[in-house]
């Protein structure tokens, strides 16, 4: 279930701003969310009274974005921002998909799956390099590798990272989907069946995942960080082309808080350890050992590469309608770094 919350919180003298965005022309400027406030008080106005975001555990850099209320400081009292809690990147894509967000973050495959199969969206930041999946099994399990799936049953929550990682590993052992029985969890219901004896294996993501290691003496048996893709963070090709400069304070809000995360990975991790209800050491091991967050904004074609790994395994999946020609399409055109570059000057 998705959790909404509203806060709005008083800017010090910031108006708003419709920025005019032309693709090509904004990439080496020296720009910031300095830069951004200033060009909206030009105008006095933004293009929507509302903005809706959402903000997720496997997400640190919102978390710390709706904590300190940075973006309502940068739109001020004119925009009432609206936070939505996404629980998985396929949650995140179906708040996209159905209008009930503008803004949502998810793993990169996720994103190209949703792309694929004809959602709208563009990647506009990228928020993290993680480590945030691996296979997982109970503290007693007899399972030691991937080919020890082999007629297992398999917790993963399809259309996210962890459901992608499990294929690529079932692959590079020689396996498939079809060696395992799948049973389609969100992630915190996946640990809850592992724990609970009702399935081998899980597909798990953080901080979850480091969760079941501390408190459940949970195993990761098959960890493989390149299997992993990046932190993406979507926004609707509507709200891009309509609302570029409510797009634009995001991005920049985004960029405040790397550059605060970074200098404070303990009040990061205790912020993370608050809203997943986690052991705040648990927090700490995922916020310096497997998020990354020190990686440019800028998505590109370090983030493209990526997705060409995964790409034949999405198309082979039965996930995709249109297959092979439609995962191409999207791989062509899911970037849109114009906003990342300007926010952070074209790094």
């Amino acid at each position: 279930m998705s959790i909404i919350t509203r806060r709005i919180i008083p800017a010090i003298a910031v108006a708003g701003t419709m920025m005019l965005v032309a693709t090509g022309c904004v990439a080496g400027e020296n720009a910031t969310a300095s830069d951004s406030k200033a060009d909206a008080a030009s105008t006095g106005e933004w293009s929507s009274d509302t903005l809706s975001i959402d903000f997720a555990t496997y997400n640190p850099l919102s978390l710390v974005i709706r904590d300190q209320g940075i973006l309502e400081e940068i739109l001020g009292d004119d925009v009432e921002v609206e936070w939505v809690q996404s629980a998985g990147s396929n949650k995140a894509n179906e708040l996209l998909r159905s209008g009930s967000i503008d803004v949502g973050s998810t793993a990169g495959s996720a994103a190209l799956l949703a792309r694929a199969n004809g959602s709208p969206i563009q990647v506009i930041d990228i928020f993290s390099q993680p480590e945030w999946s691996a296979i997982v099994v109970g503290p007693d399990s007899d399972i030691t590798s991937v080919e020890d799936l082999a007629g297992k049953s398999v917790a993963a929550t399809k259309g996210t990272d962890p459901y992608f990682f499990l294929l690529q590993s079932l692959e590079e052992a020689g396996l498939s989907v079809d060696d395992v029985e799948v049973q389609n969890l969100q992630h915190a219901d996946g640990r809850a069946a592992l724990d609970g004896g009702s399935v081998d294996a899980w597909a798990g993501l953080d901080p979850i995942m480091a969760a079941a290691e501390v408190e459940s003496g949970d195993q990761l048996i098959y960890r493989n960080v390149d299997f992993n893709t990046y932190g993406f963070l979507n926004a609707t090709e509507d709200f891009i082309e309509n609302h570029a400069d409510l797009a634009q304070a995001v991005v920049d809000a985004y960029e405040q808080a790397r550059e605060w995360a970074l200098e404070n990975p303990d009040e990061t991790a205790a912020l993370l350890a608050e809203v997943a209800g986690i052991d705040v050491e648990v927090a700490k091991t995922v916020i310096t050992e497997r998020s990354n967050l020190d990686v440019s904004g800028i998505p590109g074609d370090d983030q493209v590469a990526v997705l060409e790994k995964i790409a034949p395994v999405l198309a082979d999946s039965g996930d995709v309608q249109g297959g092979k020609d439609s995962v191409d399409k999207a791989l062509d055109s899911i970037v849109n770094a114009t906003f990342a570059e300007k926010a952070v000057g074209g790094e």
